[in-house]
């Protein structure tokens, strides 16, 4: 079956909003990787020169900090106080607890990512939670309305050229083929859900442009300047910071061994032309150079990547020679913490809408997704041992809150809060029998 025009311009534009994004992909995911060439910096490095190469991976420290930083801890149904163990159920069984970290690189990366749901094909299975490589789908937007009206998967490339595509829309999610240059419907899923089963989610969002912003665009320049003067700082340690030795009045028999053979270049560096018996030599040399200025530098550039992130300091290499006390720490990383806390905000708001067409596909009944709202653990103690000591010291050695409440903040399942309220009852058990027995024994005794 032919595509509608209307979905055939919905493919075509997907098609070329992908094409022009791809270069920039490219380039952003190389310097996530570290990969990125001294060309991106402009400069001319001969071929000799590639082994002194050396580009300092800030891009990565800003990515992995904030996603390291992002883990959900419960997710609430519209109107309830207690977590919902239907929408956690389909969490868990599409591992959604490691996919969003796939979801979250992605989205500070490229500077958007997209999570897809859909019926199951099993039978009674549960709906399927999919995130999608933003390399391989776009959204196209209803701007009057602020939606989205269509989204296009395009996938199976051969010679540059797709071969498979899937158009969400509305009502129904189309798989297509090309076929001599045509593309045909393979199947389809009625789903008429009212609307597309897709949420865009969109890094540094503005009014102005539907499109997102890499979360390490402020410190790719640093970075650049960081990798040509570290480059420069190689090819100075080579070339310039072994001291410089000179010998005068020297012949070259003073360079060969007892057998007449010309002696190794390191050899007769280190060692015979300082030992010559030639009594007109004069040897010496020249002072090293002082490398200081490079790794100042690279400091500098350190601080301004501090300060245009709201890093502290020591991500980027810079470190104080006494240990900051814990208030100095939290201090620093004040400024982090509310980043990932404005993240998560906006990730909180798309991960409601993807949670209301899993319950709309489960139930059969429209979920108003921007309404069930998502629980963060708290981007300030990102470890279970510092969520642990964070409680104590609030608690202060006295019941501050309810025995359920410290198992909510260190992030128990509702299945492991279960098996802790049967050890206490087993527990609580055992010290009644025991108590029983004690009392039975001083009766008997007396």
């Amino acid at each position: 079956m032919r595509l509608t025009t209307t979905e055939e311009a919905y493919l075509q534009k997907g098609i070329e909003q992908l094409a022009l994004q791809w270069a920039k992909d490219e380039e952003l995911l190389a310097y996530y990787d570290g990969l990125q060439r001294i060309e991106f910096l402009g400069l001319a490095v001969a071929p000799q020169m590639r082994k002194f190469e050396l580009c300092v991976n800030w891009p990565r420290v800003v990515v992995d900090t904030i996603e390291h930083r992002q883990d959900v801890r419960s997710l609430f149904m519209p109107g309830e106080e207690t977590a919902s163990k239907n929408l956690q159920e389909g969490w868990d069984a599409n591992n959604m607890d490691s996919d969003l970290c796939l979801s979250n690189r992605d989205r500070l990366i490229l500077g958007r990512s997209f999570i897809s749901v859909g019926a199951n094909e099993e039978a009674g299975a549960l709906p399927i939670i999919q995130v999608e490589s933003p390399r391989e789908m776009c959204v196209i937007m209803d701007r009057r309305r602020r939606a989205v009206a269509a989204a296009v998967r395009v996938y199976d490339y051969t010679d540059g050229t797709p071969r498979a595509a899937t158009i969400y829309l509305p009502d129904k999610t189309l798989w297509c083929a090309r076929q001599k240059g045509i593309w045909h419907v393979q199947d389809a899923d009625e789903h008429n859900l009212g609307r597309v089963p897709v949420v865009p989610i969109i890094n540094r969002r503005r009014t102005t442009t539907q499109y997102g912003r890499s979360e390490m665009s402020d410190v790719i320049p640093l970075a650049d300047a960081a990798a040509r003067t570290l480059t420069n700082l190689q090819v100075a340690a080579e070339a310039l910071a072994v001291p410089k030795r000179w010998a005068t009045g020297v012949k070259p028999a003073d360079f060969m061994d007892k057998g007449g053979k010309i002696l190794p270049k390191w050899e007769a560096y280190f060692n015979a032309v300082w030992a010559t018996s030639n009594k007109d030599a004069k040897l010496g040399q020249l002072d090293a150079a002082d490398l200081k200025n490079f790794t100042e530098t690279v400091q500098f550039y350190g601080k301004l990547a501090a300060s245009v992130t709201g890093f502290p300091a020591k991500y980027f290499g810079l470190t104080t020679t006494n240990p900051p006390a814990e208030g100095a720490i939290r201090a620093e990383e004040s400024q982090l913490v509310k980043m990932v806390e404005r993240h998560n905000r906006e990730v909180g708001n798309a991960l409601g809408q993807v949670m209301g067409l899993y319950e709309q596909i489960r139930t059969g009944e429209k979920v108003d997704g921007s309404r069930i709202a998502v629980e963060w653990y708290d981007p300030a103690t990102p470890t279970f041992s510092q969520r642990a000591d964070a409680l104590q010291k609030l608690a202060g050695g006295k019941p501050l809150i309810s025995r359920e409440g410290a198992w909510d903040e260190l992030g128990f399942s509702e299945a492991r809060k279960e098996r802790e309220r049967e050890y206490l009852e087993q527990e609580a058990a055992d010290d009644l029998v025991g108590e029983l027995v004690s009392k039975s024994g001083e009766n008997g005794g007396a």
